[in-house]
């Protein structure tokens, strides 16, 4: 009776923790009966100020009383599978190389993920006078703050080896995404065609360049790896710095 009593106990005290919500979206809002007046401005409760307030306080709120201790016994009691113990990707994370693989034109790169800052929608590339050209492409507004704008096409003489390689005239370029990259302080801001996202292999799966392949890309690519079975090139983002710093500033 006392277990019975002492359960019933901790369960009402959960119940008390518990924040009240104001979950207007689920009687007025578009899963209610849409009585709201603000849905004729917002359209969507996603978009309300009241939804995106309740969205801050969940995950401002305290964690419950001996939440991250439960945790950490729980992952620590998990066993460990035989697949999950034989992937040294997992285990040694010091021989892992995470990259970002995006398209130029008709092919494959990958760029450290260290030095990825951010991927952004195409945004006005304002071109200086007497300064821009094929390899530097003028200055971006990123969130208030003013890039250099590199073509790593240009770079990588991407343009010249489909133009050499194929008889048909060279897909023209629409820019899908921005890559912003670089060091600290140091940023570059890339146009290219398209960001497949981050992905991890082991530096065992980094295969040396073909000589033709690292003549092509002067020298930039530092490895190959196989992708959903296809090539690509990583590049050696110290030297592509470096090569921006000298050739544009």
């Amino acid at each position: 009776m006392n277990n019975h009593l002492d359960n019933s106990s901790a369960w009402e005290n959960q119940i008390i923790d518990r924040p009240v919500l104001n979950d207007c979206w689920n009687q007025i809002g578009v899963m209610g009966d849409r009585s709201c007046t603000e849905l004729k401005n917002v359209i969507h409760c996603h978009d309300c100020l009241v939804f995106a307030a309740v969205g801050d306080s969940l995950l401002e709120r305290k964690p419950p009383l001996n939440y991250v201790n439960e945790w950490i016994n729980v992952l620590a009691e998990t066993p460990v599978d035989e697949e999950t113990q034989n992937n040294e990707t997992i285990i040694k994370t010091a021989e892992a190389l995470s990259v970002m693989i995006f398209c130029l034109g008709n092919e494959q790169l990958a760029l450290s993920a260290k030095v990825l800052q951010e991927v952004t929608h195409p945004c006005v590339i304002q071109p200086l006078p007497h300064r821009s050209n094929k390899l530097f492409l003028g200055l971006v507004n990123i969130r208030g703050e003013t890039l250099l704008c590199a073509s790593l096409s240009h770079l990588l003489n991407l343009d010249l080896e489909s133009t050499q390689e194929n008889s048909s005239p060279p897909k023209s370029v629409n820019t899908q995404r921005m890559m912003v990259a670089g060091h600290q302080n140091e940023k570059w801001v890339f146009p290219v065609d398209e960001v497949y996202g981050i992905y991890r292999f082991h530096l065992n799966e980094l295969r040396d360049a073909p000589v033709v392949i690292a003549k092509a890309a002067q020298a930039y690519t530092q490895g190959i790896i196989n992708w959903q079975g296809k090539k690509v090139n990583c590049l050696d983002s110290e030297l592509l710095f470096y090569t921006l710093n000298s050739k544009i500033l």
